[in-house]
């Protein structure tokens, strides 16, 4: 079985070195960009399994990039870790509303950073791989990881597909903010309580597209829970 490949779209050689040393380490194959073009350009050569992509860069940013690639069907799907020396937490929701599956603040532990990057492939796929979930008008398909609505697809990210598939499996059960950190994001990785609000914000607005009542309900205090 071929290694899942990692693009590393960082424009500073030391850290896209150490980032490239580490990922191979681990069992990754890498490829490296030092552009927003570069990067782009080795999308279309290769789908990689995961971005590692950083905000500044020269020329087009690293955001503009997230936001290309998650507007793009075929690309869609893969999970993008974006690398920001941005630390607030407007820069942090901008970039996950943008696309972005994950936030990570330079500088940056390299144990996490890995830890991150194994999460994410971890969860390319949910627990329940091979069965067909469906609420109401709802079906999610783990094996193709297709989602429709009234029989019309729904175009989900990698991480609000994680997100529906753990609301499907117990749909009227109250998730709080920290049980969906554990079972979508991983109890190895730190991410903060508004990061699941961006990401149930996004897939809402998914489920929706097409029309009908919002399924995911916010329960005030607790958390969210379908229907």
């Amino acid at each position: 079985m071929t290694a899942p490949l990692v693009l590393v779209v960082e424009d500073e050689p030391a850290q896209r070195d150490l980032l490239t040393y580490n990922l191979e380490a681990d069992g990754f194959r890498v490829a490296g960009a030092a552009s927003g073009d570069e990067a782009l350009m080795l999308v279309d050569e290769e789908r990689p399994d995961l971005i590692l992509l950083d905000w500044m860069l020269p020329g087009v940013s690293g955001i503009e990039i997230c936001r290309r690639l998650k507007s793009r069907p075929e690309t869609r799907g893969v999970p993008i870790v974006m690398l920001s020396a941005r630390s607030e937490e407007v820069d942090r929701v901008r970039g996950l509303e943008t696309g972005a599956d994950d936030y990570v603040v330079k500088p940056y532990s390299v144990i996490e950073l890995m830890a991150r990057v194994r999460g994410q492939m971890r969860r390319l796929r949910p627990a329940s791989q091979g069965e067909v979930l469906t609420f109401e008008d709802i079906t999610l398909d783990s094996e193709t990881h297709r989602v429709s609505r009234a029989g019309k697809p729904v175009k989900l990210g990698p991480t609000e597909f994680r997100l529906l598939a753990t609301f499907m499996e117990k749909p009227g059960r109250v998730w709080s903010r920290e049980q969906l950190l554990d079972r979508v994001w991983g109890r190895d990785i730190y991410v903060d309580t508004r990061t699941v609000d961006v990401h149930v914000g996004r897939l809402r607005k998914a489920l929706c597209i097409h029309g009908g009542p919002d399924p995911v309900r916010t329960v005030r205090g607790s958390g969210y829970a379908l229907g």
